[in-house]
């Protein structure tokens, strides 16, 4: 099963390219294929077809060669995204025949780890004390992040932190333009309870209209966010030499910013509003 793996990870720290000839033609046709990243193959000038010699240290130990049979764009990963991927991808064989130590016999059957998935997550408790109690001396350890110690779950609660507050900061600024468009509308708002529109008619024109002052506010942050969000993405992307997208709009996302939004709109223009319409109607015309 093991033979049947076609790629494993080899990553730029593990093996270095040592040369590259792109001029070898047929010569190369009967070597292992490879491919390399992206990032590695500008490093290093390779193109499709070139010859590269592989090493396990720069010194040149147990050099071997390969073809270049694929440049790829390595998965983006938000862990890494300032390190570049200096990475190759080759068959299990010709990765176990350059790291192996000739010196010992037992170097090409040695593993460091072995990764297994379980079919129940929450049994891998019970199958790390099992192992442990089966194989002393043998490390088992889980792969999955915990939530405490997730760094992306740190940085969602610090998200959220930060929404908070600019929406806190946003409904104090909505109220208090709300508040100096109703004073400036008092004698509008007295002119029309003096001709007998009641104070539920005044509130729900009021309502009315921070419903759609909010619906057009939401709609109108939500494609500012959108038109952004493929400049912010292209600066990062080039800065840091990675296709990792660090923005996405989403249509959950500008569902919820408008949800968060109409009901806000509407209750700063009716808290806004609510002392002058429940005043009295002298009092309304600065009497």
């Amino acid at each position: 099963m093991v033979q049947k793996v076609l790629r494993a990870l080899t990553v730029g720290l593990v093996v270095a390219v040592a040369t590259v000839n792109a001029a070898d033609g047929p010569a190369n046709a009967q070597l292992p294929g490879i491919l390399l990243s992206r990032q590695l193959a500008a490093l290093a000038g390779a193109s499709l077809g070139a010859t590269v010699t592989f090493a396990i240290d720069p010194a040149g130990t147990r050099a071997a060669r390969f073809r270049v049979d694929g440049i790829y764009e390595p998965t983006p990963d938000p862990l890494r995204f300032t390190v570049k991927r200096l990475e190759a991808h080759m068959h299990l064989p010709d990765l176990m025949s350059l790291v192996a130590d000739p010196s010992d016999p037992a170097a090409r059957e040695a593993v460091d780890a072995i990764n297994v998935k379980l079919t129940d997550p929450d049994a891998a408790a019970a199958f790390a004390t099992d192992l442990s109690t089966r194989a002393p001396g043998v490390t088992v350890s889980l792969t999955a992040r915990e939530p405490d110690n997730d760094p992306f779950a740190v940085l969602d609660r610090f998200h959220v932190a930060i929404s908070a507050v600019t929406v806190v900061g946003a409904t104090a600024f909505l109220l208090a333009l709300m508040v100096i468009r109703a004073e400036e509308r008092r004698d509008t708002v007295a002119i029309l309870r003096l001709i007998g529109i009641s104070r539920r008619s005044l509130l729900t024109a009021v309502a009315v209209e921070g419903l759609v002052i909010a619906v057009i506010g939401a709609i109108f942050g939500v494609l500012i966010a959108v038109a952004a969000e493929g400049l912010v993405n292209q600066i990062f992307q080039s800065r840091y030499d990675t296709a990792l997208v660090f923005v996405r709009v989403t249509p959950s996302i500008a569902l919820r910013s408008i949800a968060v939004a109409v009901p806000l709109g509407v209750a700063a223009g009716i808290g806004a509003s609510w002392p002058l319409v429940r005043g009295e109607i002298l009092s309304a015309f600065r009497r």
